[in-house]
């Protein structure tokens, strides 16, 4: 692998050598905070294919003949900035951009250069989200949610009625790569899963792939969400936040050493919980609270130009309390993720930019529980150690390199659980599980002409069980970090744009994927009871190939981006339960699987307006989602729980005055999938329900609209405190959208008969919120 890293770099260096050429380099940030601004646009004015953009980490190199050339710099909401550069000399160069809120003209150009990316760039569906943006639109409860966001784009689905958890192009829920400053994040929700962990205040950039994930990324077979969070002001001190309904938050940041050293830390905590307590005091259920809380904080260093060092940290809980006293009866569910991320740039020279990160992350879950001197305890959870390098080289214009590698240490604890009533006790004994993972990646972006680029990437993977562990086959005895078994996999991955116009392109792309950790569940959607298995000698890596093909166009000039994407996803080892699968957490989840193969395919339709008084998008999605498993109906394709074939958003944004603006969400969706009870027998007494195919039947069409108003009092106060209220309608229109049937057997005994009554259960009516947000600087 080495070998083809050193062969990449020589022949992009002998190119460079046909002409004298000089390199531009430096970082890109915003004046007012210091933070660096990832994706910036850096070009020649002359032609513009001479080009670049910054890195995730704000850095930049641009390589050009000798030369005088005007180079333009700009980002989406910034002033766009020009420089009269000769290149006689290589030169580093940091720019501070400053945001163009004041100058609308300025604001459209640098829209406008960020939206030529829709054309330009070689990466099928890749969405960027601006937090700001995110900000705007209607919130359950108020709760800015940047996962309820995403679920607005085509492509990308909710996993269930108000709920934080998602599904990308036909894929499982563990399919989804989410990573926070390079942390995986093992559980992404809240309140079993209605809000989302991240919170949007300390959050700086949002990151979407579904369609071709470059080589860089890999574990996962559907998606990426990378999600990066502030660095700290590092120009001066500064508070925001909001008070909501059932939550409030605080975030802080400034300088430490300004211009050198800066921290965030920013809080939040629900209290709904806590203000009934009164009214629980004396009743049956005295005691019962739930709340959870996030804790974001980061802290960087610059030494100097070449060297930068960064810590963040994450820690989430939730915490349920369910007493009731009167019988003696009570359990605790804490369950939560923990993440912690130290990472060091470092610049080799003005072309090659280095990233050594290590990262830990831990996601625990817990049940406690008892009633008299009866007491039960579960626990499962997953923990990684993880080290990272990567390297970014800028060989030119027309050529940019990345390559690296990867190794992370798992720890996976299935559900271990305990019980003791008196003198008796209990415990399944069951062990983690160890695995080493590893990968080598090594990717090109390539211009080859003005109108033809590809990006074409290799990752190769290894995943190892590890000892100690004694093999189910053969009862082989492996000691500890000894390889029980190990699983390779290459995954070639290759996208293209091609120009048809100066306004529109065709991309495509094929991407191979494995994936050697997996989570079964048994709902629709994500819990946090799910467990993480690794793959094993009974648990085979899944492994998938996505096909996309897209066209991309611009209007007007360039105000409004729509592109159609079609797909098609070949999955293999996908993994379910049994039909007859019973949970017994005196077995391993494992010994419950069955294993099949998986299809996805699909039409997107996207048209975005991102300038003006009234804008925002409308995404539709076509699509089909089947799975086949010879031990389910004798190998039936079937639908999956999250096969949709309609998904439609509409989303809206209107600037009434300065001081009021108006957001709306439209959201139509087929229903969601279920196994019907058709029938039931007794034996021996014994009620036996009898189900119809698997999926067969659908609830009713979901559908919603949402609407907010957004009040800024003093919109060009000059003063450090601002303030705005935002005022929200969850379900305008109060449709009962179902949630799931719930069915009662009621057995007469007069007349012998026994029937079953299905009734669908709604969750949310109309619900009105209220939020107040600040900031102060």
């Amino acid at each position: 692998m080495k070998y083809l890293f050193t062969t990449l770099i020589i022949l992009s260096s002998f190119v460079l050598q046909s002409q004298e050429q000089f390199t531009l380099s430096g970082y890109v940030k915003d004046a007012r905070t210091g933070e660096t601004l990832i994706g910036a646009n850096i070009f020649n004015t002359g032609n513009p294919q001479d080009g670049t953009s910054s890195n995730a980490y704000g850095f930049y190199s641009i390589t050009l003949p000798k030369g005088t050339y005007k180079m333009a710099f700009s980002f989406l909401g910034y002033q766009e900035q020009f420089f009269e550069i000769t290149f006689d000399k290589n030169t580093s160069f940091n720019v501070e951009m400053s945001e163009g809120i004041t100058i609308e003209e300025i604001v459209v150009s640098a829209q406008k250069e960020e939206r030529k990316k829709n054309v330009e760039g070689t990466q099928m569906g890749t969405i960027s989200l601006p937090v700001e943006n995110i900000k705007k639109l209607p919130a359950v409860f108020g709760e800015v949610d940047i996962l309820k966001s995403l679920q607005l784009l085509p492509g990308v689905m909710s996993s269930g009625e108000g709920n934080a958890g998602f599904y990308v192009r036909g894929g499982g829920p563990d399919q989804n790569l989410v990573l926070l400053d390079e942390a995986v994040v093992y559980n992404s929700g809240h309140m079993l899963g209605f809000f989302s962990v991240f919170n949007a205040d300390a959050i700086k950039n949002t990151t979407l792939i579904k369609g071709g994930m470059p080589a860089n990324y890999g574990s996962r077979l559907s998606s990426v969400l990378d999600i990066q969070m502030k660095e700290g002001n590092l120009k001066e001190y500064s508070a925001e936040g909001g008070i909501g309904l059932v939550s409030s938050r605080l975030t802080l940041q400034g300088p430490i050493v300004k211009d050198k050293t800066s921290f965030i830390i920013s809080g939040r905590r629900t209290y709904i919980g806590d203000l009934v307590q009164t009214a629980l005091k004396g009743s049956s259920f005295e005691g019962t609270n739930y709340y959870f809380y996030d804790l974001n904080a980061k802290i960087n260093h610059k030494f100097n130009d070449k060297d930068r060092l960064f810590f963040s940290a994450y820690f989430g809980r939730d915490v349920l309390k369910f007493r009731q006293p009167k019988r003696d009866f009570y359990f605790d569910l804490p369950y939560g993720n923990s993440t912690a991320t130290l990472r060091w740039n470092h610049l080799f020279s003005n072309k090659l930019f280095f990233n050594l990160s290590a990262v830990y992350n831990d996601y625990k879950f817990e049940f406690n529980g008892g009633q008299a001197d009866f007491n039960f305890r579960l626990f499962s959870g997953v923990k990684d150690w993880n080290l990272k390098l990567d390297f970014d080289y800028f060989a030119g214009t027309h050529h940019n390199i990345k390559y690296g590698f990867n190794y992370t240490y798992h720890t996976l604890t299935p559900n271990t659980a305990s019980a003791t009533n008196g003198d008796v006790e209990f415990n399944t004994g069951f062990k983690p599980k160890y695995a080493n993972e590893y990968a080598f990646y090594v990717m090109d972006d390539i211009k080859i002409t003005q109108d033809l680029a590809i990006n074409a990437g290799l990752r190769y993977a290894i995943f190892s069980q590890l000892g100690p562990y004694t093999s189910k086959i053969d009862a082989t005895y492996y000691g500890q970090f000894e390889p029980a078994i190990t699983y390779t996999g290459l995954e070639p991955r290759m996208s293209f744009k091609m120009k048809t116009s100066s306004t529109s392109s065709v991309k495509g792309g094929i991407t191979f994927t494995n994936q050697f950790l997996h989570l079964v569940s048994n709902s629709s959607s994500t819990l946090p009871t799910d467990i993480w298995v690794p793959s094993t000698e009974v648990v085979k890596p899944q492994r998938g190939i996505q096909y996309a093909l897209g066209y991309f166009r611009n209007f007007d000039k360039d105000a409004y981006e729509t592109s159609v994407e079609i797909y098609y996803r070949d999955l293999k080892n996908q993994i379910d339960y049994a039909d007859d699968y019973v949970n017994d957490i005196s077995k391993e989840v494992e010994d419950g699987f069955v294993f099949g193969k998986g299809r996805a395919y699909g039409a997107e339709f996207f048209l975005k307006k991102a300038t003006g008084r009234l804008n925002g998008w409308i995404g539709y999605t076509l699509s089909r989602t089947e799975r086949s498993f010879d031990r389910i109906e004798n190998g039936r394709w079937y639908p999956a729980v999250y096969d949709r074939t309609h998904d439609l958003s509409v989303v809206v944004n209107y600037q009434l005055t300065k001081k009021l603006e108006l957001g709306a969400i439209f959201i139509y969706g087929t229903g969601k999938l279920f196994t019907p009870i058709n029938g039931f027998f007794f034996t021996e007494q014994q009620l036996n329900l009898f189900y119809g195919p698997r999926n067969s039947e659908r609830l009713d069409a979901y559908h919603r609209m949402d609407i907010s108003l957004t009040y800024t009092p003093k919109p060009d106060s000059k003063k450090k405190w601002k303030g705005s209220w935002n005022f929200s309608l969850y379900n305008t229109y109060n449709r009962k959208n179902p949630f799931f049937i719930n069915y009662d057997i009621n057995t007469n005994f007069e007349k012998g008969t026994t029937t079953i009554d299905g009734t669908k259960i709604t969750i949310f009516p109309l619900i009105p919120s209220i939020t107040y947000n600040f900031k102060f600087n």
